[in-house]
């Protein structure tokens, strides 16, 4: 349980610098995202290893549901917004989901198909 509060506050620390970098450079992207290209990055050149945040991760990845719960009561303040434009807000919806769905598919394929190939090459080479 330990190692897993040290990842997810890792993980904490690279919101806070994207908050910050968002902040200082007056970035038109959210902190968030900031911090998980951050992360990306980090991942990708090896700095950080996927096992360090591994655990941390995947314990927030199943407890995602929980964490929409403030965005949905959030967007109870703003009925007036929605009223007369609901049926639009639903098709934005659908599009847009559709759409995350796709390339989140694609990037699966090819994160599983590169892994495939890394691991035929572990075997190929021992």
């Amino acid at each position: 349980m330990g190692i897993t509060v040290i990842q997810i506050g890792g993980l904490y620390v690279l919101y806070i610098i994207g908050s910050l970098i968002q902040r200082l450079l007056h970035v038109p992207i959210p902190g968030s995202v900031i911090g998980m290209l951050l992360l990306f990055f980090l991942l990708m050149t090896g700095i950080v290893k996927e096992k360090w945040v591994a655990r941390g991760a995947n314990m927030l990845l199943s407890h995602l549901t929980l964490l929409f719960i403030p965005a949905t009561v959030g967007v109870m303040d703003y009925v007036e917004l929605f009223s007369g434009k609901g049926i639009w807000s639903v098709v934005v919806v659908v599009i847009s989901t559709t759409i995350v769905m796709f390339f989140v598919g694609l990037i699966g394929q090819w994160a599983q198909t590169r892994e495939q190939k890394r691991q035929m090459r572990e075997v190929k080479g021992a």
